[in-house]
């Protein structure tokens, strides 16, 4: 399960539709490591619907900082890479970190994930060094 992090928020000045772009990049990520074999996740995806049902009404308000960063820490807690998508994101930044934190890999690229059978001895290389 890898974790795509990359901008959502940042340098759109919380405009709608560069938001929207963003979020489209992470997808369009997702679905080539899918197709890859791999079981990609985004936080944004499993954070907004809850952050609604949370109460909220725009981008950065108190519900939605309740789940949105909270969702992603989670997620990498739980995944076995991370894929850093290009771009200024401090909370896709703190997912790396965390992922660094512990020892699994992070990939600058989605044709930097090595094919599934070579992530799983990434990841088993990574936890014995």
């Amino acid at each position: 399960m890898i974790l795509v992090a990359g901008p959502y928020r940042s340098g759109t000045g919380d405009d709608p539709a560069r938001i929207s772009d963003n979020h489209r990049a992470i997808q369009r990520a997702c679905l080539q490591l899918f197709r890859a074999g791999h079981l990609a996740v985004n936080g944004e995806d499993l954070a907004l619907p809850l952050a609604e049902l949370a109460g909220s009404r725009q981008v950065g308000d108190a519900a939605f900082d309740e789940v949105f960063h909270p969702m992603g820490r989670r997620l990498v807690s739980r995944c076995d890479g991370v894929l850093r998508l290009p771009g200024a994101s401090a909370g896709s930044d703190e997912m790396v970190a965390l992922a660094e934190a512990r020892g699994i890999p992070v990939w600058a690229s989605v044709d930097e994930v090595p094919p599934l059978g070579q992530a799983e001895e990434a990841r088993s290389f990574a936890s014995r060094t």
